[in-house]
């Protein structure tokens, strides 16, 4: 596809707004100046300070940039042609921007967020997976009734994977497995026998003994990786669920496991780990999501949190002249991998900006659906009175992991969703191993995340309250 041709017929730059400035929203405002068919004028943050200095770190003049109280003040600046930052979207929702760019990643912020966008006939483009995982599929119709669009964003892995999948099923390929790697490599020094994940370094010479183990199956050699790394590090991560549910839930595929297999893997493997049991692999059926753990030397190419698939080798004489020129495909011939091995957040997230402003689409298709739901699961004893406190990098509560589950309506005695439980305060204690409950946890009623669930749930199930 030629882009210019693909987004020829927009005839103006579109507005954007962004809400969040962390390193998603930052390279999104830095590459936008450079972008010719987009504007990023409004940035809002905790503080319009917070705001103005992502502005001033993408390259902003700070004269060109105004701290705005009020909706007068932001007016005034929006007419003098300066940069807006501000510290609440009310402040700035007036403005004729065309997108809301909703990148916090605070659940309950972002469902506040983009109903007040669609509210105002503003496009949302969902960067916050977290509320995404829990309300997306209600926030994308309550939008179209608008005659607007949500949708993820190129950059981050769902909008990258949703695109891959959907390719690889237009060309008639037969999907067998799909996924993304995790964020972070694990590099191996064979000379010092140590493993190195996002800064941390820990001693595990074992692994050099399942480096390649000759005539041994995928499935046992990652395991063997899986049972040394897991000494050192952990390997179920929550944003790795959060965003495959995402996928699962405009694409229609699911998970082979509730918390995924997440094999540590080099990318040759990729074709002979996600495939089925029958055929030596791990999965047991077809159309699966997961995650690995992309293991490699140091002086090999990183994986870059990017996306695969893995494919059925339909044609044998086609797929051998394709593993002669590198392509990945299985020891046996019968399944290949297809990867995209990048997701460069903000500074490719125009793509998706253009689609939906300018040429109204969406990224998760016209049938984005509650099929999964990301479930919170007690990892430890958890008492009475626990605030189940959201919080890091990563976004993750202390003590809780999280399962994918077929999607249902809100019930009291069901698993609950991971990021509506976010912040929340148990009312009785779970035990190590047992999914929270709704029951178990006191949301607050005016959770705009819950009215946006419960609406959800009337569209997609007819349900109009938990119970």
């Amino acid at each position: 596809m030629n882009f210019h041709q693909h987004y020829a017929r927009i005839a103006r730059p579109i507005e954007t707004c962004l809400v969040g400035s962390g390193s998603f929203g930052r390279s999104f405002l830095t590459q936008a100046a450079r972008i010719p068919l987009v504007n990023a004028r409004i940035a809002v943050d905790r503080t319009a300070e917070a705001a103005g200095e992502a502005f001033a770190s993408a390259g902003i003049a700070r004269r060109e940039i105004a701290l705005c109280a009020t909706a007068a003040e932001a007016r005034t600046a929006w007419e003098a042609g300066h940069r807006v930052a501000a510290d609440s979207l009310s402040i700035v929702i007036d403005l004729p921007f065309d997108i809301l760019i909703e990148a916090t990643g605070a659940p309950v912020a972002a469902a506040r967020h983009a109903l007040l966008a669609i509210e105002a006939g503003r496009h949302v483009a969902l960067v916050s997976k977290e509320a995404d995982s829990v309300v997306g599929p209600g926030l994308a119709r309550l939008a179209a009734e608008k005659g607007v669009v949500v949708t993820p964003v190129d950059g981050d892995q769902p909008s990258l994977l949703i695109g891959l999948v959907t390719w690889a099923e237009l060309l008639g390929f037969d999907v067998i497995g799909a996924g993304k790697s995790s964020e972070y490599d694990f590099v191996f020094d064979p000379k010092t026998g140590d493993v190195t994940c996002n800064g941390v370094t820990r001693p595990l010479p074992e692994l050099a003994e399942q480096w390649s183990l000759g005539g041994a199956d995928a499935v046992a050699r990652s395991a063997a990786r899986a049972a040394v790394l897991g000494t050192a590090f952990p390997l179920r991560t929550v944003p790795d669920l959060c965003e495959m549910t995402v996928v699962a839930n405009a694409t229609g595929l699911g998970a082979d496991t509730a918390r995924f297999h997440a094999p540590p893997a080099r990318i040759n493997e990729l074709a002979d780990l996600f495939c089925e049991r029958g055929q030596g692999g791990l999965l047991n059926g077809t159309r699966r999501v997961d995650v690995f753990h992309h293991l490699r030397l140091a002086d090999e190419a990183s994986f870059a949190g990017g996306v695969f698939v893995t494919v059925r080798c339909e044609d044998p004489a086609s797929w051998a002249l394709l593993a002669e020129k590198g392509h990945v495909v299985a020891s046996g011939g019968h399944t290949a991998a297809l990867y995209l091995p990048r997701h460069l957040l903000g500074l490719e997230a125009a793509t998706s900006l253009l689609d939906a402003a300018g040429l109204g689409l969406s990224r998760y298709g016209t049938d984005y659906r509650p099929r999964q739901d990301l479930v919170a699961v007690a990892e430890a004893d958890l008492p009475a009175g626990t605030v189940l406190s959201m919080g890091g990098h990563h976004h993750s509560i202390a003590d809780v992991g999280g399962a994918m589950v077929p999607a249902g309506p809100l019930r009291e005695g069901d698993p609950a969703p991971f990021y509506l439980v976010a912040d929340a305060t148990l009312v009785r204690p779970v035990r190590a191993g047992e999914a929270i409950k709704l029951g178990d946890v006191a949301v607050d009623d005016a959770s705009p995340l819950l009215a946006v669930r419960i609406r959800q749930d009337t569209m997609f199930f007819g349900d109009t309250a938990p119970r």
